[in-house]
């Protein structure tokens, strides 16, 4: 029978039982601590990465799967699925190399690969997971790839997300500010708010003095990004805490009428590179 799979990759951040229950293909980063290498969110479970990463001497390195891995997960996708098309969805190109890797795996494999649309993002963590698993609940409707194409793409436009980072050592190690601004930061007790722009890279937002007063504006820079809205779905997205993004939910509903709610882990790869603390919110009209 023709359908539609959709694939991505593990820095989507999707809960493993959403992903199951609507059938979504997810191909693992690596992520490196030394010599010893796990499969995102397969061979370190998000709780046991946060345990480990304030005491790692070096910052853990991550690697994106090969062109080979792709092109091996969508063979076997189109000899399961006779005659079916494959969207494979991924983390935004100006952050990984791992969309580079899926059009490659796509054009090697020749005339197979005019089923597979490898689409990059433009984002990361559920702030395109949330994209995948409604290109999925799509799927399960039997609507065709060019309407869930097109819908997805409306998602992205209208989707808006904020980072909340409780240490700026994590940016630091990664050489995105340099180290007097991380000891600087660390003194004033600075949170930074980040986003991602149009052309899928982070930047800085806004650097506030303390977490509580930090979440306040998040609320406020949600406000004025969305006039006149008032019932949202919401992600939050959290490292192995979700307390913190239950506070958010609650503070947040004071503003918004929520629908959709999703409560997810910042997976080991995208966690490497913010570290424990981080508060990722999604936001979209519902």
């Amino acid at each position: 029978m023709n359908r539609t799979v959709i694939v991505t990759d593990s820095t989507s951040d999707i809960p493993p039982a959403l992903a199951e229950a609507y059938g979504i293909e997810v191909v693992p980063l690596t992520l490196m601590f030394g010599e010893e290498a796990y499969r995102d969110n397969l061979d370190m479970t998000p709780e046991q990465f946060y345990e480990r990463l304030p005491h790692s001497a070096k910052l853990p390195t991550t690697s994106q799967p090969s062109p080979v891995e792709y092109m091996n997960v969508y063979r076997s996708i189109l000899e399961r699925h006779q005659g079916s098309t494959i969207l494979s969805f991924h983390i935004s190109s100006g952050l990984s190399g791992t969309y580079q890797s899926a059009v490659l795996a796509k054009s090697m494999l020749d005339e197979e690969g005019d089923a597979i649309t490898v689409v990059d993002s433009l984002s990361a963590s559920y702030g395109f997971g949330f994209m995948v698993v409604e290109a999925a609940r799509m799927a399960k409707e039997g609507i065709s790839p060019e309407e869930i194409l097109t819908a997805v793409e409306k998602l992205r436009q209208s989707r808006k997300l904020y980072f909340l980072v409780d240490t700026l050592e994590y940016l630091q190690k990664g050489g995105r500010i340099g180290k007097a601004s991380a000891i600087l930061g660390t003194l004033l007790n600075i949170k930074p708010i980040l986003s991602i722009d149009a052309e899928g890279i982070i930047y800085a937002v806004e650097k506030v003095r303390g977490r509580k007063k930090a979440i306040a504006r998040m609320i406020e820079l949600f406000k004025n990004d969305l006039p006149g809205v008032d019932k949202i779905n919401v992600a939050v997205g959290h490292t192995a805490e979700p307390a913190y993004g239950e506070e958010f939910l609650q503070e947040l509903a004071v503003h918004f009428t929520m629908n959709e709610k999703v409560l997810t882990n910042i997976g080991p790869v995208v966690g490497s590179h913010v570290g424990n603390g981080t508060l990722a919110v999604f936001i979209w009209p519902a």
